[in-house]
């Protein structure tokens, strides 16, 4: 039998549909705040990551998947989404365009070859936006408060923002320089990855996941202390822009992040999920200023945030989330002969146009089968059709919770059906998901909850 491969996953069933919800939520947040949708391709050429991302990464030296394509080009599949919008940024130049910045986001598969783990798969599906082309603070600020309202719309709650700077240029060079200066009379206590990225990218090793534990690292210099005037000015109209927007945050100096491109502004976004252990890390971002210039294009002031939604779709199962996920269908059609399937697949088809989720027969099952798969896919209503029934324009059709039959006129049907399907449909799911304690929906929003705090 041929399977999967290894950290790769089939997503079907309840599953699938709470990765749509999950989604659906981005969707609608993300066009309230003006965000356009971009989509790049899964593969680009190597040089595109080994020139964004740095080749002092673990992303670039142990985890790509890199082929020769049959034309003799060396190709990547992107293990992330920044680097690919920045290139349709610099070759599509949107940076001519008026309407500055460009505001987008994305939503697609990213491939990294790591050992795979609960919520950290080889192929993993990510969600991220980027901001190209404006250097105000105000723009860390909507990226960072924009992530956390689309976590707390879907109802994850304690969400906490860890934010720290790397500062300008200048800042980060005389950062790298006194890491370098720490870490060298040492560099024998860490491990072999360490000791290469000591002069290659020594912030790197804040990062590394082998010498996490180790008293080096935590007593290593912070970056805030070697911020200049100019970088400290920013950092801190950052913090009152995320104060102004109630967005709560704590000043982290251990978040450097793990790529090469970023300066200033970074941050990572946790949750208070039970069973994820010590690391409730959702996603995280930073300020990349010089990314496209570095992929050939002008210099660009860009700020960005990615998440995998596979560790938000754990999250919310975990917490026990209530989502509303559609488990139902409106309608069942049954048959029994040959003349009444027929009408079956023409009444399937008139009831799906009008809207209604309708399913039927496919299998050759009999009637006592035939019910049995209405219960399994949870119809509201069963009809089974009968020829003299359908000869005297009517139709039997049953509440399937009820169990209460009427026969009504086959020309009343899609009215009964929406006044039936919608009685009571203010009692419908509207939990409020803003994450603030004092909101409370009227039971008035028609089951789309939109209290002022998602404003």
């Amino acid at each position: 039998m041929i399977q999967k491969p290894k950290g790769c996953n089939d997503i079907y069933g309840r599953e699938a549909k709470i990765w749509k919800y999950v989604e659906s939520v981005i969707d609608a947040t993300m066009e309230k705040y003006n965000y356009n949708y971009i989509r790049t391709p899964i593969f680009e050429s190597t040089e595109l990551f080994h020139r964004g991302i740095g080749e002092s990464t673990d992303i670039v030296t142990k985890e790509t998947y890199d082929f020769t394509d049959r034309g003799g080009r060396n190709m990547t599949l992107r293990p992330e989404g920044t680097a690919g919008v920045c290139r349709s940024y610099v070759e599509n130049k949107m940076y001519g365009d008026p309407t500055q910045p460009v505001k987008v986001y994305y939503n697609g598969t990213m491939y990294r070859y790591e050992r795979p783990q609960s919520g950290r798969d080889r192929e993993l599906t990510q969600f991220g936006m980027e901001v190209l082309g404006s250097d105000d603070p105000l723009s860390d600020a909507e990226v960072i408060s924009l992530a956390v309202n689309i976590y707390k719309m879907l109802g994850l709650k304690e969400i906490k923002v860890n934010i720290n700077s790397l500062g300008d240029k200048d800042s980060r060079d005389m950062y790298r320089k006194a890491l370098i200066d720490y870490f060298k009379p040492h560099i024998g206590e860490l491990c072999e990855d360490c000791q290469t990225r000591l002069e290659k990218n020594p912030l790197r090793i804040l990062d590394c996941k082998v010498d996490a534990d180790n008293e080096l690292l935590k007593n290593a210099p912070k970056t805030i202390d070697y911020l200049n005037d100019e970088s400290r000015e920013r950092f801190e109209a950052v913090k009152e822009y995320l104060d102004i927007m109630q967005v709560s945050y704590e000043v982290n100096p251990n978040i450097v992040r793990g790529l090469d491109y970023y300066n200033h502004t970074v941050f990572e976004i946790e949750a208070k999920v039970e069973g994820f252990g010590s690391n409730n890390v959702l996603g995280g971002g930073g300020r990349y200023n010089h990314l496209c210039s570095e992929i050939g294009g002008p210099e660009t002031p860009c700020i960005g945030f990615a998440s995998g939604i596979g560790r938000i779709v754990l999250a919310l199962e975990l917490e026990k989330i209530k989502m509303p996920i559609v488990e139902d269908i409106d309608l069942f059609l049954m048959y029994v002969n040959e003349e009444e399937k027929k009408y079956a697949a023409y009444l399937a088809q008139e009831l799906r146009m009008a809207g209604f989720i309708v399913d039927t027969e496919y299998t050759g099952r009999g009637l006592k089968g035939q019910f049995k798969q209405a219960d399994r896919l949870n119809a509201k209503y069963v009809v089974v059709l009968n020829s003299e029934d359908l000869n005297n324009n009517e139709i039997r059709i049953k509440n399937n919770k009820t169990k209460e039959e009427e026969i009504i006129s086959l020309d009343v049907l899609i009215y009964y059906l929406d006044e039936q399907l919608n009685a009571g449909v203010e009692d419908d799911y509207h939990e409020c998901h803003c994450g603030n304690d004092e909101c409370s929906c009227d039971g008035d929003c028609g089951g789309d909850c939109h209290c002022h705090h998602h404003e």
